[in-house]
């Protein structure tokens, strides 16, 4: 595996090292304990990782089969707009999750799910890392209007309710909304890296595999402690229970679904044009969907195989069945099993915001009668914070024709902590 490491200049690899002491204190602890949780993995490294691309032309869009460029200015001015606000964003993200799984950390289950979770921030803090790498290494000014040093301080200064997705700017409630996260925002960027493989900016699709290899390990950190959970939730364990695993993922999906953007065209489509991804955000979108929904189902038939240990995977299958159409089966209600949200339940950005859609696809005239609703559907914890109030007082006001759907996705609150 041919793959280079590279180390920021001083001023800008110390700015994270300085960014990481400040909001990932627990980071050491890691580093201690790696032997211990990842014996077969080579030592974490706080550097870029320059992987190797598929192609050296351009594979997608208007461009299809010219060089990739090398430099900002290789590139058509919209495409290298475009990139730039992505490294930008993506950037935000990675830096912004270690500061959501920060504040409950301590409150993992054992000491495996706090190493595991902690991997993922530290590969976080390299994600960042090389999105750093990207801004600084090439000169962007001339297509972005921005001088490196700028544009680094901003995103190092940013905190949970500044960030440019919503998903990054909820503070978690629980150790659940860590493993969810992982579980259904990673996923999302699985994706976009995916995606993001084919740019017709070489530096970037560079970037690309090493941070892939990694995500895998993100989504394993939220999936292998659900699997866990749903068995210790068949068998009674009254701290763990199928009903707040799926009022947090009723809270996740929504966020997940945004980070994709607009769904219709010719939005949908615009970065497959640029050269900039390999497909269109609604055809991502539906495969994260079914990914998901896959994912659950799994996690369901893991509890349904917990709760009836002495039954042939054929009868789980037929178990399954007849949950899913509804019916009780030896003392297991269909509400106990694990789904997917209606796609158009509690959005707030991008296709369908601010539309007062259940869980189920039934819709509400009602402002009050929709509150209700989420509050039966979202976790008890996540209600009382400002994020659910501003969302409400937003949709009051749409709903009051106060105010336009853009203009509140435009005004929704920023939350930084005081």
């Amino acid at each position: 595996m041919d793959e280079q490491t590279r180390e920021l200049p001083q001023k800008y690899h110390q700015a994270v090292v300085h960014w990481q002491q400040h909001n990932f204190p627990d980071y050491p602890a890691l580093v201690e304990s790696w032997d211990r949780f990842f014996p077969k993995d080579p030592p974490f490294c706080l550097c870029a990782r320059i992987g190797q691309v598929a192609s050296d032309v351009v594979e997608y869009g208007d461009r299809k089969g010219q060089p990739k460029a090398t430099k900002p200015t290789d590139m058509d001015e919209r495409a290298a707009k475009e990139l730039f606000n992505t490294v930008k964003a993506q950037a935000s993200t990675e830096f912004g999750s270690i500061q959501q799984h920060q504040g409950t950390l301590a409150r993992a289950y054992d000491d495996q799910d706090r190493a595991w979770v902690l991997r993922v921030m530290a590969e976080e803090l390299r994600h960042g890392y090389q999105m750093v790498h990207l801004i600084t290494n090439e000169d962007w000014s001339a297509v972005s209007g921005e001088k490196a040093d700028d544009t680094v301080e901003h995103i190092l200064s940013s905190q949970t309710g500044s960030h440019y997705f919503a998903a990054f700017n909820l503070e978690f409630d629980s150790f659940l909304d860590n493993i969810m996260f992982a579980a259904f925002i990673d996923r999302v960027g699985k994706y976009q890296l995916t995606m993001q493989k084919v740019s017709a900016y070489r530096p970037y699709a560079e970037s690309m595999p090493p941070m892939l290899r990694e995500e895998a390990f993100h989504l394993a950190a939220g999936v292998m402690p659900l699997r866990r959970w749903v068995e210790r939730a068949a068998k009674g364990d009254p701290l763990v229970t199928m009903a707040a695993m799926q009022k947090a993922a009723n809270k996740w999906f929504s966020r997940g679904l945004e980070m994709f953007g607009f769904e219709k065209e010719p939005f949908s489509s615009a970065q497959v044009n640029l050269g900039l991804k390999d497909r269109t955000n609604a055809d991502a979108q539906q495969q994260w969907i079914d990914e998901c929904a896959q994912m659950l189902g799994d996690l369901s038939r893991r509890y349904v195989r917990a709760r009836l240990p002495g039954n042939t995977p054929e009868e789980i299958d037929a178990i399954q069945q007849r949950l899913a159409a509804g019916e009780t089966v030896e003392g297991i209600a269909p509400e106990e099993m694990l789904r997917l949200p209606d796609r158009r339940f509690f959005r707030r950005s991008f296709d369908g915001a601010y539309e007062m859609v259940g869980i189920g696809g039934e819709t509400f005239a009602d402002v009050d009668a929709y509150v209700a609703h989420l509050a039966e559907h979202l976790p008890e914890a996540y209600l009382a914070s400002r994020d659910m109030r501003h969302y409400i007082e937003n949709l009051r006001k749409v709903v009051a024709g106060e105010v336009t759907v853009k203009q509140a996705v435009k005004n929704t609150p920023k939350l930084q902590r005081l």
